[in-house]
C-alpha cells in the first residue's frame, strides 16, 4: 500500500485530484451511494432546478460496466500520461496557468454539453488536454496500437479514427479536439506564432490561488516561441501578460451508451 501511497504522492498536483476524482465519483455512481441520474448533465435539470453541481459531477462521472469498463480505463491512463506530462512540462512552474487551460477546457465542453443535450463530459476535457499536449509536442514519436508510431500531433485524430473504425462514438472526441485547438490557437498559435493579440489571460485570481513557482519536475513540450508584434516593438501597450483572459465559447457519451 506504501509504494500506491507514493505513486498517487508522485502524481502533479492538479492531475492528481483531477485523476482522484475521475474514480471516485464513478465508484460512488458504481455503488449506489448516489443515483448516477443525479450526477450526469441535464440541461432543464440544471436551468429548471438550479442543480449547478452538475457541470461538475458530469465531467468526472462514467458509467463503468461490462460494456464501458475498458473505454473507462483507457481514458484514466490517457488523463494521468497526458495531463501529468503537460503540468510538467510546458506548465511546470505556472499551476494557474494550468489551471485556468482546464477552466477553460472545461467551460466550453459545458455549454457544448448544454447546447447539444450531453451527459457525460469526461471524455471531452480529457481529449481537450490530449490534444493541446500533442500540440506542443508535435514531433515526438508516440506509439499506439500494434506498434504503430507516429508523430505525437496526429494522436488525437488517429485517437478519433480509432474509435470511428470499431464502431464507437467520435463525438466525444471531435469536441475535445476542437475545444483543445481553440484554446491552443488562442493562448500559443495566434499571439505567438503569428504574432496577433493575446484573447487569453489567466485571472489574478488563479495566480492568488496557485503562485507560481522556479524549478520543478521535468516534463514534455515547450509553448512557441512568441514573436513580438509591432506596438510592442514600439514600447507600447498590448504584452504578453502573464499569459493568455477573454473566453471563447465552444457529444458525447451518452448513458447506456457501450
Amino acid at each position: 500500500m506504501s509504494d500506491i501511497g507514493d505513486w498517487f504522492k508522485s502524481i502533479p498536483f492538479i492531475t492528481r485530484y483531477w485523476f482522484a476524482g475521475s474514480i471516485a465519483v464513478p465508484l460512488v455512481g458504481k455503488l449506489g451511494l448516489i443515483n448516477p441520474n443525479y450526477l450526469i448533465l441535464w440541461p432543464e435539470n440544471f436551468f429548471q432546478k438550479f442543480q449547478i453541481w452538475r457541470p461538475v459531477t458530469s465531467t468526472l462521472y462514467f458509467p463503468v460496466g461490462p460494456g464501458t469498463g475498458f473505454l473507462f480505463l483507457v481514458n484514466l491512463y490517457f488523463l494521468y500520461q497526458y495531463s501529468s506530462r503537460l503540468e510538467t512540462g510546458a506548465f511546470d512552474g505556472r499551476p494557474a496557468d494550468y489551471l485556468f487551460m482546464l477552466f477553460f477546457n472545461w467551460l466550453c465542453i459545458v455549454i457544448t454539453g448544454l447546447m447539444m443535450d450531453m451527459q457525460l463530459l469526461m471524455i471531452p476535457l480529457i481529449m481537450s488536454v490530449l490534444y493541446v499536449w500533442a500540440q506542443l509536442n508535435r514531433e515526438t514519436m508516440v506509439s499506439f496500437w500494434f506498434g504503430t508510431r507516429f508523430k505525437a500531433c496526429y494522436l488525437p485524430w488517429v485517437i478519433l479514427g480509432f474509435n470511428y473504425i470499431i464502431g464507437g462514438s467520435v463525438v466525444n472526441e471531435l469536441i475535445g479536439n476542437l475545444v483543445g485547438h481553440l484554446y491552443f490557437f488562442l493562448m500559443f498559435k495566434y499571439p505567438m506564432d503569428l504574432g496577433g493579440r493575446s484573447f487569453l489571460t489567466t485571472p489574478e485570481f488563479f495566480y492568488r490561488l496557485l503562485p507560481s513557482r522556479r524549478g520543478g519536475m521535468s516534463g514534455f513540450g515547450v509553448p512557441p516561441t512568441r514573436r513580438a508584434v509591432p506596438q510592442e516593438q514600439a514600447g507600447g501597450p498590448g504584452g504578453a501578460g502573464r499569459g493568455g483572459g477573454r473566453h471563447n465559447w465552444g457529444a458525447g457519451f451518452r448513458l447506456g451508451d457501450d
